[in-house]
């Protein structure tokens, strides 16, 4: 039987994009027949506090020789120094969803720091998965041989994405006239997630018949929830938007139903599972051209503008709310272009695939 270990930082249940993915690929792997075990490490890293690098230290000891290692790329520019003493004893593969040194918000220093933290552990790697093209083709610029990058997309749970059987379509393409548009944005509250565009964005329809709902993590990041908060009361749109924390997957599948169009301003996304989500339901998309969304999201059921372009933005913004049958149109061609969207079943099988002879 293949096994292999897993080295997550924080938890592994915390309801995140690179989280889900891991949780997915590891159920995935198990359901193949591979023996897999969880390692968490502190949540301080890529920062790790000292304690936590002598507790990650002591993580790596304490797996067996030749054992084949998956890291979290999360984690990778808090490792680099840990992964350098134990690379001749263990076979290490690097998940990266994207480069921590490309996080929004980082002063340039650090930003400097992370990348070069990355950079060297990347070089003990034996293998390198990656989410999309796009971050395959950010860590070979980075250095990483072509030959040691493989991609392996995210899946979307098809159980509760597939609406075929209901005679309205999608909700986009029935909406009433006279009620609100409703926008559903999913996402942790972070900077990188692009809230504060959008919401200045929307700021400027408030004309226009809308509600926002955005759902993912507030405590991610309190500081810069804090400022959202001020934000909408600046704005005067609390009545307009709905900040709902974490949900579960069956609430967060009940407000993916209930949506009209799917809204995400993004600077940037390695890959972006709630985009593929949202054209799973057959949501039309507002999004913008960071990182990987060109890739995940078809361009016939989108409007895409450049990251950091509120005035683009907007104008995209104003066209969805607008024009009720360019809604239908992006929504029919996001139902069209659903079941070309990977499985996790898929997913799993070439994630073993990327493994296979490193054990």
């Amino acid at each position: 039987m293949p096994s292999v270990q897993f080295i997550v930082p924080g938890n592994l249940d915390t309801p995140t994009g690179g989280y889900i993915y891991d949780r997915e690929i590891l159920s995935g792997l198990a359901a193949l027949g591979w023996e897999t075990r969880v390692h968490s490490l502190d949540p301080s890293f890529p920062q790790p506090t000292p304690a936590a690098t002598r507790a990650a230290r002591a993580t790596f000891a304490g797996l067996p020789d030749g054992a084949l290692v998956v890291i979290d790329g999360l984690a990778l520019p808090g490792l680099d120094r840990v992964v350098a003493d134990e690379a001749r004893r263990l076979t290490l593969t690097a998940l990266v969803h994207h480069p921590v040194a490309l996080e929004t918000g980082l002063d340039a220093d650090l930003a400097a720091r992370f990348a070069d933290a990355e950079r060297r552990a990347l070089t003990h790697a034996r293998r390198v998965i990656t989410t999309s093209q796009w971050t395959a083709r950010t860590l070979a610029a980075y250095g990483v041989p072509i030959g040691a990058l493989r991609v392996v997309e995210p899946g979307v749970d098809t159980r509760t994405t597939d609406r075929s059987t209901d005679p309205r379509g999608s909700a986009a393409a029935w909406h009433a006239a006279d009620s609100d548009v409703r926008l559903l944005c999913v996402g942790t509250l972070t900077p990188r997630k692009g809230h504060a565009l959008l919401f200045e964005a929307l700021g400027e329809l408030r004309e226009r018949r809308w509600h926002l709902r955005c759902a993912g993590s507030l405590l991610r990041d309190a500081e810069h929830v804090a400022a959202l908060e001020r934000q909408i009361d600046r704005l005067r749109l609390k009545n307009r938007i709905s900040l709902l924390g974490d949900l579960d997957a069956a609430s967060l599948a009940r407000e993916y139903a209930r949506a009209d169009a799917f809204v995400l301003a993004s600077h940037l996304e390695g890959y972006g599972m709630a985009l593929a989500e949202a054209v799973a339901h057959g949501l039309p998309v507002v999004s913008t051209t960071g990182g990987a969304i060109p890739e995940t999201v078809p361009a016939s059921a989108s409007l895409l503008v450049p990251p950091g372009d509120g005035r683009a933005l907007t104008k995209a913004l104003g066209v969805l709310l607008d024009d009720p049958a360019k809604r239908a149109a992006l929504a029919a061609n996001a139902r069209a272009a659903r079941a070309s969207l990977p499985t996790w079943t898929g997913a799993a099988a070439k994630f073993a695939a990327a493994l296979d002879g490193l054990g």
